[in-house]
């Protein structure tokens, strides 16, 4: 059953709802994959854009998820798969403003695992690398900074060239994700996060090392602030 769903309307997210229950009778698993990436300097992006972007990838991922929960409550088991990224746990250039939306799914996603888990209902954040899932088209999947700033002129022309010219030609096979996924939810310890891709799991290996480094480097600072 194939049903059309903007996740930013209301009305179309329980339409939605309604239908898989009538269908089906019960909703065991919800996949957060809808959302796209905006992409470029946060200066260059206007506050319309900014405010669309955390619209769908954010709001629009709660919104259908507090959809299904009240059925999952009835039921007493459930799966809620939120679809993060890399750029979840690490930004780059020019992913500021999509980072925003990633890291608040992954605060979400984990506080959520920690209130549902007495209704039997399990969380789970993938975290891929670069799949080749349209993200880079520009016609259907990403969208890029609306403002032009002269300091940005030549950094933006070289980072928008980078990105386009990686469509298609990302290393991540999906198939393969989908099985990786299966895998993880079907284990009696399942991960609250499924980093994905090879290049995914060493450029987040190599983020939290640095991050460790940079805690114990200002460790005594740190642990200075509190009263005496």
């Amino acid at each position: 059953m194939i049903v059309k769903l903007d996740i930013t309307s209301n009305e179309q997210i329980q339409a939605s709802v309604n239908a898989a229950l009538e269908r089906f009778g019960r909703i065991d698993v919800l996949v957060n994959n809808a959302g796209y990436g905006l992409l470029g300097y946060f200066e260059e992006m206007s506050e319309n854009l900014i405010r669309q972007q955390i619209e769908t990838n954010v709001f629009g991922t709660m919104k259908l998820t507090r959809a299904v929960l009240p059925t999952m409550r009835k039921q007493g088991t459930g799966w809620i798969i939120v679809i993060s990224s890399t750029s979840g746990i690490k930004a780059v250039e020019g992913g500021s403003v999509y980072s925003a939306s990633k890291f608040a799914l992954e605060g979400w996603t984990e506080g959520m695992s920690i209130d549902l888990k007495p209704f039997g209902i399990q969380c789970m954040l993938v975290e891929p690398g670069a799949f080749p899932t349209d993200f880079f088209n520009e016609k259907t999947s990403f969208t890029f900074s609306d403002v032009e700033i002269d300091d940005f002129k030549q950094k933006r022309k070289i980072m928008y060239n980078n990105f386009v010219s990686r469509d298609q030609r990302q290393p991540g096979d999906p198939a393969k994700l989908a099985k990786a996924l299966m895998t993880a939810v079907n284990v009696s310890n399942p991960p609250l996060r499924l980093v994905s891709g090879r290049y995914a799991v060493e450029s987040v290996d190599q983020y939290l090392k640095e991050r460790r480094s940079e805690i114990e480097s200002w460790r005594e600072v740190s642990r200075s602030t509190d009263f005496d």
